[in-house]
């Protein structure tokens, strides 16, 4: 954690420079099958209790959690426009995040790229320099843009789509668990 806040609290980052990511991931009462990833960090839990697995309001489906995943991201740094198969409330700890949100009726004019693809999931439209010529669907699609704030908690439901920029140096937490149906 240190080497990557040495390395990402900068004031200025440009596109040809290292952008730094630093990513914590704790399973809490799931994992003792072997599905958690190795090396999990458990005190998470002792920290961010409320995302412990059992039904509350941000988690839906306590026995489909997936675990807490925290990211810590600086300024510039983006996640590529996709969906989750499952609701995610995500925190926002430190800093702040622009979140640009399609509902799951948009997912014809997302560009998706195949489900084979290591990526899928994600659209294939570079959505800081979208190329309406080779993706005009893209043009049709609407969204809602949300910039969360340190305290604040965004609910996602299942298949929504999400495209994140870091505005800076910023913590959050997810949880994903179950699925909507709407």
């Amino acid at each position: 954690f240190a080497d990557w806040l040495h390395h990402a609290n900068v004031t200025k980052v440009g596109p040809n420079d290292e952008h730094w990511y630093y990513r914590l991931i704790g399973c809490g009462y799931m994992g003792s099958d072997g599905g958690c990833d190795h090396g999990s960090t458990e005190a998470l839990f002792d920290e961010l209790p409320f995302f412990q697995p059992k039904s509350n309001l941000y988690i839906g489906d306590s026995e489909e959690q997936k675990g807490i995943h925290c990211r810590f991201g600086m300024k510039g740094v983006i996640a590529e426009n996709h969906f989750d198969g499952s609701r995610n409330s995500i925190a926002l700890l430190m800093g702040k995040r622009r979140y640009i949100l399609g509902h799951p009726s948009n997912c014809d004019k997302m560009a998706l790229l195949p489900m084979k693809h290591p990526s899928a999931r994600h659209s294939a439209v570079d959505y800081t320099n979208p190329d309406l010529e080779q993706f005009p669907e893209f043009a049709k699609a609407k969204s809602n843009e949300v910039v969360l704030q340190a305290g604040q908690v965004l609910y996602l439901p299942t298949n929504w789509f999400h495209f994140i920029v870091s505005l800076e140096l910023n913590m959050q937490c997810n949880t994903r668990s179950g699925i909507t149906d709407h």
